[in-house]
C-alpha cells in the first residue's frame, strides 16, 4: 500500500527551497501564514502540507505535486 513517507517529504521539501532560491518567508507569505511554524513542522517531517498548500508549493516551485511528495510502499 502506498503511504506518504513524511519525513522524506519534509527533506524533499526543505531541498527543493534551497535549490529554487527561496526562503522560508518565501513559502510562509505564498501560504500566507502569520507564522513559519507550519512550514518548519513540514520541514522535520512532523506533518506534510494540506492539499492547498501543495497546490501553492507546487505552483511556487513550478514541479508537479508528485515530486513534492514522497511515497513509499508498506
Amino acid at each position: 500500500m502506498p503511504v506518504i513517507d513524511v519525513k522524506a517529504t519534509g527533506s524533499n521539501i526543505k531541498q527543493i527551497i534551497k535549490s529554487k532560491g527561496f526562503r522560508i518567508a518565501d513559502v510562509q507569505a505564498r501560504c500566507g501564514f502569520n507564522t513559519p511554524q507550519a512550514i518548519f513542522k513540514w520541514l522535520r517531517g512532523d506533518s506534510v502540507p494540506t492539499i492547498d498548500n501543495l497546490i501553492i508549493l507546487a505552483d511556487m516551485f513550478d514541479l508537479p505535486i508528485d515530486k513534492i511528495i514522497i511515497i513509499t510502499r508498506v
